[in-house]
């Protein structure tokens, strides 16, 4: 399998996973096979998935928030930057959260094959829900106080909690810039060393991750063999690819709006780095092309793009955002669980802040999902019915991701009178249009 991209061979590992189930549900023995000596190793997957979460955050987070040193002489760049970014990654959230509770993508399994979703994962199912039911009776200002951690390391030891480990990240953040910048090099040095580790073991999670859809997929068929399962994911790669549509839209007008520049103008220029993002799933690895494509084809200035489209491949995930609303909800509902409007707005909060420290390589949206889940009180468990049609969606929403950020970085430069005519010679003389 190391000769075929990854992505080939996560499909493979999804479809010979339930060709390897439907044979073996053909003996006796053959689910008890399964559950016993192959699912384990799917949830090793989502273990080790779950174990990377926490220092991500910290490492990209921290990493994120220290590098805006520059903010002190860019302050009308930087809090624009800042601010733009987070009102893209909430409309993105929100789109999401529309999509799938119109949808209902979730709601299309029948309530037997909702039964054995809930009895093959009752343990883990039981906690979230107690868990969100002792939420729901908390006080108006409970999420409020609970944001502030009384002991880092005891947020940090459960995923449940992290939304008070990316509080911290951030505040840890701000007193790095704030520090004299000799004193703080030596600690950012430190955690761009972390996050490069962080980074690379990412890279070595992803490589199991045939063997690990391979277990989930075949799993999930011998303990909820129904096609109405399957019919589900359709619906619900649909949404997913419903709601990116809708931001590329949200993108083009807010382009055309504030900028006046045609959506064909905006689409032209920076259609290569969309490409990229699709192939290499990497908002990271697409940063170079974006920035020589919004600079030589956009317009922008090199003084705006070098210091916000290098922020934006940190914290702006909107793809990854609204993918990771509308798969939360969707397991909610393939488990039969009805998220209250104060979960949902949670979900907001949780998949905003989590796109911040979001690493931009392939397969971080996924870590990141689990921290989505687990503060909403969704089995994490329903990584498994996601993960077989993961890989295309992730190459999509990167593709998103990658848009957001030059749209952004546009807004940016108009506001602050950066914005001019492309350097590039075959842009189209009609962007003014």
């Amino acid at each position: 399998m190391k000769k075929l991209a990854l992505h080939w061979q996560i499909l493979l590992g999804m479809v010979l996973g339930v060709l390897f189930a439907m044979v073996m549900t053909q003996f006796e023995w053959g689910n008890d096979f399964v559950s016993d000596w192959i699912k384990p190793f799917g949830n090793i997957f989502i273990n080790s998935l779950k174990l990377i979460a926490v220092p991500l955050i910290l490492a990209s987070l921290i990493k994120g928030v220290s590098d805006l040193k520059d903010i002190s002489k860019l302050s009308k760049m930087g809090g624009r930057t800042i601010a733009t970014y987070i009102i893209t990654t909430v409309i993105a959230v929100t789109i999401g959260l529309a999509v799938v509770n119109i949808i209902q993508p979730g709601k299309s399994i029948t309530q037997e094959t909702r039964t054995q979703l809930v009895e093959s994962y009752k343990g883990d199912a039981d906690s979230k829900i107690a868990a969100a039911e002792e939420q729901k009776q908390a006080g108006p200002l409970k999420a409020l106080e609970d944001l502030v951690p009384s002991n880092i390391f005891k947020a940090a030891s459960d995923n449940g909690n992290m939304l008070q480990v990316i509080f911290f990240a951030i505040f840890f953040g701000i007193g790095l810039i704030l520090i004299p910048e000799d004193k703080a090099k030596p600690v950012k040095d430190f955690f761009d060393g972390f996050n490069e580790v962080i980074l690379k073991l990412i890279d070595i999670i992803m490589l199991a991750a045939p063997y690990g859809v391979f277990a989930l997929l075949a799993a999930l068929i011998v303990e909820a063999p129904s096609a109405d399962l399957f019919k589900a994911l359709s619906w619900y790669a649909f949404s997913v690819l419903l709601g990116l549509g809708l931001m590329m839209a949200v993108y083009a007008g807010i382009v055309f709006i504030f900028t006046k520049r045609t959506p064909k103008f905006f689409f032209n220029g920076i259609s290569p780095a969309q490409l990229l993002a699709f192939s290499t799933s990497s908002s990271a690895a697409t940063l170079p092309v974006t920035m020589e494509r919004v600079e030589e084809h956009l317009g922008v200035d090199e003084e705006v793009t070098s210091f916000v489209l290098p922020i934006g491949a940190t914290i702006n995930m909107d793809g990854t955002s609204l993918y990771q609303a509308v798969a939360a909800v969707f397991i909610a509902q393939a488990f039969g669980m009805d998220l209250s409007l104060s979960a949902q707005l949670g979900i907001i909060a949780t998949a905003t802040l989590a796109s911040i420290g979001s690493a931009a390589v392939p397969g971080a949206g996924m870590v990141m999902l689990v921290i989505v889940l687990a503060q909403a009180g969704i089995p994490e468990a329903g990584l498994a019915l996601i993960f077989a049609v993961d890989r295309p969606l992730d190459m999509c929403r990167t593709t998103v991701n990658v848009t957001g950020d030059a749209a952004v970085t546009m807004l940016v430069a108009k506001s602050v009178g950066k914005l001019g005519e492309p350097k590039a010679k075959d842009w189209d003389d009609n962007y003014k249009k």
